[in-house]
């Protein structure tokens, strides 16, 4: 949505991109791209189009793809050093990106003008006049990217202003100040934030935040409230290093504690399903204690918070978590209260139970859990321990027995060794004992293969579940071989996701124990 009061840059597709263990492919960036513009911001940087091949074919497939409320910019550097625009390459580059808009960066330290880029202080002002001037020639929208503002200000702040001045004077339309190194505190940039407002006075300013002192976001805020009108920022907070500002909770912020209509109310809604639909896309597991979108952002542990929030969920959450599209949960642990159970049993929709049947399931779950298992990040494995406590619930399946055995062989072809595993299992279903056997490339992957073998036939549904994600700790590390270990399984039915726990001092009992759990969990809960 289009403000004069704040505008929303997102830097996902160039600068998230950049952080470690994030590897998006073209269909991902353009996919990201539609995501990005549904929810309502104005401008998304697209990438670095000289700098890879990926990213020019991204520009190249964007000019098919209809966006509603963004438009693209291209990024990159201006001229270097003794040449012209015309015969720059990354500059042609993005030219031939053909966005309405280009970002360009260019340094605004006299040190790093000096020492890093290694060339005179008046180069680098022509060399971003001239490429300023260049695309506003062409009726493009210009960002100037002020790198490295905020340390070069506190090391030579005339020179660091008159690049800021030069960029104005060659037609930005924004003077973007970064801090790329992340580690600017609160007061000292809003100090240079009033310098640069003095000196500059008719072009719009931008923020451009790194996170490595861990205050992107609340600088970000800080900024507007101190008259910055856009705001770059990558989804979750990814990017370089520590990261960049996060765009989402920026933008929740904004709009609910400012009341900065950056977005529309329906367009905040989406705010989670967005920080997950990116996370899945990049591969990133995202933060639980994400600020609004993540899991825990409105979970709750403590008996007396949940006593609070039964009353009125206000009492300790600062907004309806609808408004982004999250929702309120309710732990339980060993440190879980009665209410803590009755609330939960409500959401899974088993509130049906005496007082006497929750307190001694209470009880249970403080056994369980100094057995090993944790409930509160296993919803699924609660949610089956209620149901067989309950009177007249049947399993679907039990098993009788198994018994894994490893192996390793000489691959044909090229002559390495493969571990290879069988597991043998003996199920009762509905009263009739079935034998199946199956082999995998590990001791879980080979009992779930055989367990399957005998469900599937009998509950076709189970086809669609899958296993996406499978984590073990020790519990005990100073018994080290003989440690308790705790399993966690994450599953899908490709419409819902669910975890399980197990916990043994068997790794394959333990698994055994969340798989089963997971599978009866989605045989009998409805999807």
């Amino acid at each position: 949505m289009p403000t004069d009061q704040v505008q929303l840059y997102d830097t996902t597709l160039r600068d998230g991109s950049q952080m470690e263990g994030i590897s998006l492919s073209v269909e991902d960036k353009i996919r990201i791209t539609k995501k990005l513009d549904e929810l309502g911001f104005e401008w998304i940087e697209g990438g670095f189009p000289g700098s890879n091949p990926k990213d020019a074919e991204y520009f190249r497939r964007l000019r098919e793809v209809k966006l509603r409320h963004a438009k693209v910019s291209a990024f990159g550097g201006t001229r270097k050093p003794n040449t012209t625009c015309e015969a720059d390459a990354n500059i042609q580059s993005m030219v031939a990106a053909d966005t309405p808009g280009v970002t360009l960066v260019g340094k605004a330290s006299l040190y790093q003008v000096t020492d890093i880029l290694e060339t005179t202080p008046e180069e680098n002002l022509a060399m971003i006049a001239d490429t300023v001037r260049y695309f506003k020639q062409l009726g493009k929208t210009v960002f100037f990217d002020a790198e490295h503002f905020f340390d070069g200000f506190y090391g030579d702040p005339d020179y660091s202003l008159q690049c800021l001045v030069t960029a104005a004077r060659a037609g930005a339309d924004a003077l973007v100040l970064c801090d790329t190194n992340g580690g600017m505190t609160t007061r000292s940039m809003l100090r240079a934030v009033e310098a640069v407002q003095q000196r500059v006075k008719d072009v719009r300013l931008g923020i451009h935040l790194h996170n490595d002192a861990g205050l992107a976001v609340a600088n970000s805020l800080h900024a507007v409230e101190a008259g910055v009108w856009q705001v770059q920022g990558c989804v979750n907070g990814y990017g370089e290093r520590c990261g960049n500002a996060d765009i989402l909770t920026i933008a929740a912020n904004l709009k609910l504690k400012y009341g900065i209509d950056v977005l529309e109310d329906d367009q905040l809604a989406r705010l989670t399903e967005v920080a997950n639909y990116v996370a899945e896309l990049a591969n990133m597991a995202l933060n639980p204690q994400t600020p609004y979108v993540g899991a825990s952002a409105f979970a709750h542990k403590a008996g007396y918070h949940v006593a609070g929030i039964i009353k009125d969920e206000k009492a300790y959450q600062h907004v309806d978590p609808a408004l982004v599209g999250n929702r309120s949960r309710v732990l339980v642990s060993e440190l879980s209260g009665q209410r803590n159970l009755v609330m939960k049993l409500k959401e899974a929709g088993l509130d049906f139970l005496s007082q006497d049947e929750i307190k001694r399931l209470l009880e249970l779950v403080k056994e369980r859990e100094a057995q090993g298992y944790q409930y509160e990040g296993a919803e699924a494995s609660f949610e089956m321990l209620v149901r067989r406590s309950l009177p007249g619930y049947r399993a679907p399946f039990e098993l009788e027995d198994f018994v894994i055995v490893e192996r390793r062989r000489v691959r044909k072809g090229d002559g390495a060794n493969e571990m290879l595993a069988e597991a043998m299992v003996k199920l009762n279903i509905n009263g009739e004992t079935i034998h199946t056997a199956h082999e995998g490339n590990g001791p879980v992957n080979a009992l779930d293969g055989a367990v399957r073998k005998a469900l599937n036939p009998l509950f076709p549904q189970l086809e669609q579940v899958k296993l996406v994600d499978y984590k073990v700790r020790i519990l005990d590390s100073q018994s080290a071989t003989g440690a308790r270990v705790r399993v966690l399984i994450e599953s899908t039915d490709g419409t819902r996701h669910w975890t399980t726990v197990g916990s043994s001092t068997d790794i394959i009992e333990a698994s055994w124990l969340a798989l089963a759990d997971a599978l009866e969990y989605a045989l009998t809960t409805e999807g």
